[in-house]
Parts: structure tokens; C-alpha cells; sequence
């Protein structure tokens, strides 16, 4: 089987507490699980970075409605690609809450949660995303 894979970054419109961070991934979860979808969702300090990875039809779907959540703006596709497997057959979700003295954090949570991913081009979008967050 073939799968699409597409990584999107989007900018936030407010700043995301850990609540809704973890309300997030639950319909996250829910929704992806039913359409067969997998991924990474990693939210910065302004920034949600999310690669989805599933049937094509599915990945567009959930796309879309992201992009029409009124809670970012801002969406573009960093990459777009048909893959024979997943590179993220899991859902993850990196985020830590705090200023400042947890941006490191967040980095080393993100080089782990990225570690799997076998496409050094999609591993590199996620650990830049993380070390730019930490700057």
C-alpha cells in the first residue's frame, strides 16, 4: 500500500496550555485512528509542526480541517510525498509547557519522539523545528 505523507507548519493564535495541548491529541487520536492516519504533532513556542502519514484521501481530509481550525493560521506544507511505510506507525505528540528554562527540554524530547523516522529529510524538518524553538 501507498501513503501520503505530509508535514505542515502552522502558526498559533494564541498560546496552547497543556489542557488543550492534550485535548488536542485526543481527538487527534480518535479522529486519526478512525481514518487510518499516523504522524507527529510538536507544538513550539508559536508554531504547531505535525507530519500525517496514511491514505491519501484520508491525510487530504485531515488536512483540511486543520486548516479551517480557527486556533492557527498560517498553514504550509513543508513536504508532501507518497511512502511504502510509515515513518511514524504511532502518534506522538511532543510539547512542554514553561518558558525559557524548558525550551531544552522540548528539544530533547523532540530529537527522541524523531530518532524512528527513517527519512533524514522529515527527521531534520522536526530536530530544526525543536533546536529553533529552543533558541
Amino acid at each position: 500500500m501507498t501513503y501520503l505523507q505530509l508535514c505542515y507548519i502552522s502558526t498559533m493564535r494564541a498560546p496552547v496550555g497543556p489542557a488543550e495541548c492534550e485535548d488536542i491529541l485526543a481527538v487527534s487520536r480518535r479522529n486519526n485512528g478512525r481514518d487510518g492516519i499516523t504522524g507527529l504533532l510538536v507544538v513550539g513556542t508559536t508554531r504547531f509542526l505535525q507530519l500525517l502519514e496514511g491514505p491519501p484521501s484520508a491525510v487530504r481530509a485531515a488536512y483540511a480541517r486543520i486548516k479551517a481550525d480557527p486556533r492557527h493560521y498560517a498553514a504550509v506544507v513543508v513536504s508532501e510525498r507518497q511512502v511504502e511505510e510509515r515513518d511514524c506507525p504511532d502518534w506522538a505528540m511532543g510539547y512542554v509547557p514553561g518558558g525559557a528554562d524548558k525550551r531544552a527540554e522540548l528539544q530533547a524530547l523532540v530529537e527522541r519522539l524523531a530518532a524512528p523516522i527513517a527519512n533524514k529529510n522529515v527527521r531534520a524538518q522536526f530536530t530544526g523545528f525543536a533546536a529553533l524553538q529552543a533558541a
